[in-house]
């Protein structure tokens, strides 16, 4: 009962979570790896929004959101088939997750906007390079 309660409170956040878990379900690696950028984006979209309406808790829930997603994203680099590009995304995996913890501090959304424009770049590569 307790669980029917729970979905009935934030019904979005259950499709959400629904839709996610079916889109991972099926996807072999590279469209894993496109489906954590979108959710990365997402979720740096809303930190964003959150931080400029001063939404602390949701705020908080997106950043660790997006610092978890990095952190996968990094962990699953294959630095023996990737060589450089996989240390060069290591390091900007780094790199943003450090300016997405310094911007949790603030009420600027600028910051989690910038974060997520320089992952979209990343994102629309990878997505190019599957279909190539």
């Amino acid at each position: 009962m307790a669980y029917a309660s729970a979905l009935l409170r934030d019904p979005a956040r259950t499709y959400r979570e629904i839709d996610l878990a079916g889109r991972t379900a099926a996807a072999d690696g590279p469209a894993l790896v496109q489906v954590l950028y979108e959710e990365l984006g997402q979720a740096l979209r809303v930190a964003a929004w959150a931080a400029e309406h001063r939404q602390y808790q949701t705020r908080s829930e997106r950043v660790t959101r997006a610092t978890a997603i990095l952190f996968a994203l990094e962990a699953n680099l294959d630095h023996d088939k990737g060589g450089d590009v996989s240390a060069a995304l290591q390091r900007f995996y780094a790199g943003c997750r450090r300016q997405v913890v310094e911007a949790a501090i603030g009420t600027d959304g600028a910051p989690f906007r910038r974060v997520a424009a320089e992952l979209d770049e990343i994102a629309q590569a990878w997505k190019q390079a599957r279909a190539a």
